[in-house]
């Protein structure tokens, strides 16, 4: 029986001359008791579904429908989760609960609301934070007040709009399980708006990508048992099956591979300064210089060199990287993933010689890492452009300066060469603070690029984008990578990500005193889409070494397969 129902449903925004419809002809129904994901791309007017569905906005044509009948506004029966925590910063965790109680229950007795708000408050685990306000607590622990304040109104649906984006990966995953667990102990109806495709499958009865027209695609059902397991999942054909179907239709329906041509621009042949540089072994430390006559160059050409960093704390010294190694090859692509708070961001930081190493070195093409330098370029999680100045502008900041020898005409080719190659070549002039966050970390990539540095550092340079605007960008970072070969290291949270992109795959053991756990090496072809590696026959053979790795560190523990192995040399095998 349908709860929910949207009925030839049409919305859109502005005066008529310049209004853009958002929603067409939508024909959807919730049926009591299931869990329905909607998917789509970020401006395709999924939280305008939901605003429609919740009663805070009226359709222009068509019908919203609660059990039969038309929705003229908002009601305690729908209860909504939004993407950012709306809480009340001065009260308790316990009084924010309380206040929903309290006004959709306010003819119950004292006694019956402080018992539902005890209840909902525990069911989300946050019993132990109740006197913490908000500023306390983190992006987790805020939406799972959220939560709980939307389920003690007791609805009969609860509409999830995308509650979990803002989050890390591995935060988000743990969520999703307490969402699944509290639907399961609620069995209450559930609208998830998603951008993950992950998320919705292990979540959902059904599934319905929303098309970048404002148009439904098809629906899936997910025939998978409850309650679901990520690792179990892995080995489920009809997981690949749906997984593939469902990515393949969302690739297709957002013209995912737009060609990014060179508008016309050639690459001019001109290097950087850095690229002149006689280095000699002078400036290497003797134990290097030694161990560098025993291994070819080829092998080292970024060595992590034991490499330790410790923080002074007010209980004494914390080493929170403790003798990382690592040893890569020019030109590689290495990924690098863990948990929060591993250390991953720190090595990468002692690699672009913006924090000191404390013990160890970090060495780049025969000289050490002691300050940041133009050779190694950085792309961060939140795009750092300057605002008041152009794409165009932004790239030409670093462009200027590693080509001093290069005429205007010459670094100005460099710029249009790369702007063009992340396809913003009809964006050049737009100002930074006029461009979306996607096309934001496409300036960043380009200018990183335009600088030919001797190694690319990526700390989670999608991080902060929804996952199909993610999907986008690490098929432009490929196609640009392809042609450079820059020796690159990306620091993730994402398993796919990680597995698209590099050669190999360094995990690193639960901070503090973390290091080199175990290390996967990607044995798939390149050129690499999303489509390819899912189709790949060992694609999901690498997930399971890396998922399990992850799992099993989740709180601490350390491998017995890898007991006694020197750190850095732990294999898919031993993984797996």
């Amino acid at each position: 029986m349908s709860i929910l129902e949207l009925k030839g449903v049409c919305a859109g925004f502005g005066p008529a001359q310049a209004r853009t419809e958002v929603l067409k002809s939508i024909d959807l129904s919730v049926e009591d008791g299931e869990l329905l994901a909607v998917l789509g791309f970020s401006g395709t007017g999924k939280t305008t579904l939901i605003s429609l569905l919740a009663g805070l906005k009226m359709p222009d044509k068509g019908d919203v429908l609660f059990k039969g009948e038309t929705v003229t506004g908002p009601g305690p029966e729908r209860g909504v989760v939004f993407q950012s925590y709306a809480l009340m910063p001065w009260l308790t965790v316990e009084e924010n609960i309380a206040l929903a109680v309290n006004a959709v229950h306010a003819k119950a007795p004292r006694a019956e609301r402080k018992q539902l708000t005890e209840k909902y408050l525990t069911m989300v685990g946050l019993g132990h934070a109740r006197e913490r306000r908000p500023a306390e607590l983190s992006g987790g622990m805020r939406q799972r007040v959220s939560v709980a304040r939307a389920l003690a109104m007791q609805p009969e649906v609860l509409l999830l709009d995308e509650p979990l984006s803002a989050l890390d990966a591995l935060t988000r995953a743990k969520l999703q399980d307490e969402f699944a667990e509290i639907r399961a102990e609620t069995n209450a109806t559930m609208v998830l708006i998603t951008n993950d495709v992950d998320e919705a499958i292990f979540l959902a009865d059904r599934i319905v990508p929303l098309n970048p027209d404002g148009s439904l695609g098809p629906i899936y059902q997910v025939d998978l048992p409850q309650p679901r397991n990520r690792v179990a999942l892995n080995h489920d054909e009809t997981y690949h099956r749906l997984r593939g179907d469902i990515t393949k239709y969302l690739m297709d329906a957002g013209e995912m591979r737009k060609d990014a041509g060179e508008g016309g621009v050639a690459l001019p042949n001109v290097v950087p300064f850095f690229a002149k540089d006689n280095v000699s072994n002078d400036a290497l430390p003797a134990a290097y210089v030694k161990a560098a006559t025993e291994a070819r160059r080829a092998d080292r050409y970024l060595d992590f060199s034991q490499i330790s960093k410790t923080y002074p704390t007010p209980t004494g010294p914390l080493t929170v990287v403790d003798g990382f190694d690592l040893k890569m090859k020019k030109g590689e692509f290495v990924s690098l993933i863990g948990h929060s708070g591993c250390g991953k961001s720190t090595v990468l930081s002692m690699a672009a010689g913006l924090q000191n190493v404390s013990l160890g070195a970090v060495i780049l093409d025969n000289r050490q890492v002691h300050e940041a330098g133009p050779d190694r370029a950085v792309v961060f999680q939140a795009p750092s452009l300057v605002p008041w100045l152009t794409a165009e502008q932004n790239v030409a900041l670093g462009v200027d300066r590693v080509y001093p020898d290069a005429s205007r005409a010459e670094r100005q080719d460099v710029v249009s060469y790369y702007l063009n190659r992340v396809g913003l070549g009809g964006a050049m002039t737009k100002y930074a603070a006029e461009l979306s966050n996607g096309m934001k970390q496409r300036v960043g990539l380009a200018r990183a690029f335009a600088l030919s540095p001797k190694l690319l550092l990526l700390d989670e340079p999608f991080g902060m984008l929804d996952s199909l605007t993610r999907w986008a960008l690490q098929e432009v970072l490929m196609e640009v990578w392809t042609r450079t070969e820059v020796t690159a290291v990306c620091v993730t949270h994402d398993v796919d990500e990680a597995i698209l992109l590099a050669d190999r795959v360094v995990m690193m053991t639960n901070g503090p005193n973390a290091r080199v756990g175990r290390i996967v090496e990607i044995d798939i072809p390149r050129p690499r889409t999303r489509q390819a590696l899912l189709a790949h026959p060992r694609y999901y053979e690498y997930r399971e070494a890396i998922l399990g790795f992850l799992d099993e560190f989740e709180h601490g523990a350390i491998s017995k397969a890898d007991s006694g192995k020197p750190e850095g040399e732990k294999s898919l095998e031993a993984a797996a």
